[in-house]
Formats: C-alpha cells, structure tokens, sequence
C-alpha cells in the first residue's frame, strides 16, 4: 500500500503510528515533495466513492488564500484534479492506496474496517 503524508502534520504523524502499531507495510510518500499527478488523483478519487472535493485540503492555507470555497462549486472535475496535481499542500492528508480502496484523512475507525 502506499501512504502520502506531510511528515510534519499531526495527523500523518498519528495514521502513521497507527500503521506501524499494526505492522503494515507501506511505500511512504511525501506529497509536498512528490506530488500527486492528475492521473493518479482520478484513480484514487475513483476508487474512493468520495466526493472530489473530500480531496482538498480545506483547512490548508492555500485553499483559503485561493479563496477555494468560492471557486470549487464553478470548477470542472478536470480543473480541480489540474489544481490538485499543482500542490502537494492542496491535497487532504493523510492519503492510503490500497489496491481496490483509496481512505482519504486519518479516521481510526475506517482504515480499521479497511485493513
């Protein structure tokens, strides 16, 4: 499985202990520093059944300098995977690819159920 975090956001911090508590192997990923592409975004957001915008990073400081919460509504699915694909720091974390299921942010309860 592969795990996209920033290493100095809290959350990624606790998903990954969480990961390694339970002896899960998984390909680490800095997402600030290797970025997701539009194609892996489409696939993952596919595989996830959530809504695009559950992708965002809501609280991020570029998505409020952006003024985001405005734009997104007006944007196509493919100007929002584009802008994704531009900032690592855009994009929800902590992310886990499993084959078959994308888990976006950490919720204890679901990647429980999902691994």
């Amino acid at each position: 499985m592969l795990f996209l975090e920033y290493p100095k956001c809290t959350t990624c911090q606790k998903a990954k202990k969480w990961l390694d508590a339970k002896g899960c192997q998984y390909i680490d990923r800095h997402i600030k520093e290797n970025r997701p592409t539009v194609e892996e975004l489409k696939e993952w957001h596919k595989k996830s059944g959530l809504p695009l915008k559950r992708f965002f990073n809501t609280s991020g400081v570029i998505y409020k300098e952006k003024n985001l919460k405005e734009k997104l509504p007006d944007m196509s699915e493919e100007e929002q995977y584009q802008l994704l694909a531009t900032d690592g720091m855009l994009v929800k974390r902590p992310i886990l690819v499993l084959e078959d299921i994308v888990l976006v942010g950490f919720r204890e309860a679901e990647w429980e159920k999902n691994l």
